[in-house]
């Protein structure tokens, strides 16, 4: 067991929360895979983005790949460039980034930015190609156990407080000054039931994996997982948002079917989109989406640009309607 010379007390706790994204804000960006040559059109996008009021991007984490931009850097680079828009790696790839540097990293990038970052987090998906940065090889369950303690010590080295001193059974650090700036909120791309459980307890929101949605068995069998483990140690369970990959095409005109046989979205009209996207947050909580294209890659410039001016302001209209 882990033991600490800081406790995350409610004051600590409140204290740690982002601000750029309200909890109770149903939040609407898109997400990229971006290589080094297409870093200019990255930049557009996301500055299209920020001008068309979208409220996050997210970038893969492969830092194993050659030819992709790091994920952090690029963050830096483009939230210097924006003025609105949040930023989030889609998942930071944990193993690669242990907790302490990667606590310093995010409240940085929270301070210069004004709070437009978020920590997205995952236990480490591809271990072959982990192994290969030279990155001691975790079981699953071990995997698992150093991500929870990543995210609690992350926490504890963020929003000011007396130095840390944390013994767990992944991460030690003796007597380290937290950042004073607030921990941003953390997302977690959990798959098993032992990190979705990692996620109820310690977590702020939740980024269902092979882009799940609301009709999916993924989801139905997940969520409760988080909300259970949510509750065992008193949190409420609406604390910890879930925010959908979701690919799809946007058509000029509405699709006969807009999901496969399989129940996967396809995508559709403006107004197909529309309502899908009002049911999902009025009658499955869904709090988020991230906007890819229909094969899982980056969404077209033009295709963006219709999900911010077109789908969105009507989403968020119709949900403001219903709970006036």
């Amino acid at each position: 067991m882990a033991s600490s010379s800081k406790r995350l007390t409610g004051d600590t706790a409140h204290r740690m929360k982002g601000r750029a994204l309200s909890p109770q804000q149903v939040v609407f960006g898109f997400g990229a895979h971006s290589s080094i040559d297409d870093g200019q059109e990255l930049m557009r996008m996301v500055q299209q983005a920020d001008r068309d009021g979208l409220d996050i991007f997210s970038l893969s984490d492969h830092p194993y790949i050659g030819e992709r931009l790091d994920a952090y850097a690029s963050l830096g680079f483009l939230l210097g460039r924006t003025q609105h828009i949040s930023g989030l790696a889609n998942v930071t790839n944990l193993p690669t980034r242990p907790a302490p540097m990667l606590a310093r990293t995010v409240t940085s990038l929270s301070a210069l930015s004004g709070g437009r970052i978020v920590l997205g987090m995952g236990a480490g998906g591809l271990w072959d190609r982990i192994a290969d940065m030279g990155v001691p090889r975790l079981s699953p369950a071990d995997a698992v156990d150093a991500f929870e303690e990543a995210i609690v010590l992350v926490k504890m080295l963020s929003g000011g407080g007396p130095p840390v001193t944390y013994e767990g059974r992944h991460y030690q650090v003796n007597e380290i000054e937290p950042s004073p700036v607030a921990v941003p909120p953390v997302w977690t791309g959990s798959v098993g039931p032992k990190s979705l459980a990692a996620t109820g307890r310690v977590a702020d929101g939740w980024i269902p994996g092979h882009a799940a949605d609301w009709h999916s068995e993924r989801y139905r069998a997940s969520r409760p997982v988080i909300d259970e483990a949510a509750a065992a140690v008193g949190r409420d369970p609406r604390e910890v948002r879930t925010v959908f990959n979701f690919p799809g095409r946007i058509t000029d005109r509405p699709l006969p079917a807009t999901r496969d046989r399989d129940g996967r979205w396809v995508g559709g009209s403006v107004g197909q989109w529309v309502e899908e996207l009002v049911g999902a947050v009025l009658e499955h909580g869904a709090s988020g989406f991230t906007l890819f294209s229909a094969d899982g890659g980056t969404q077209d410039i033009v295709s963006l640009g219709r999900w911010a001016n077109e789908i969105i302001p009507a989403v968020r209209h119709a949900i403001a309607t219903e709970n006036v």
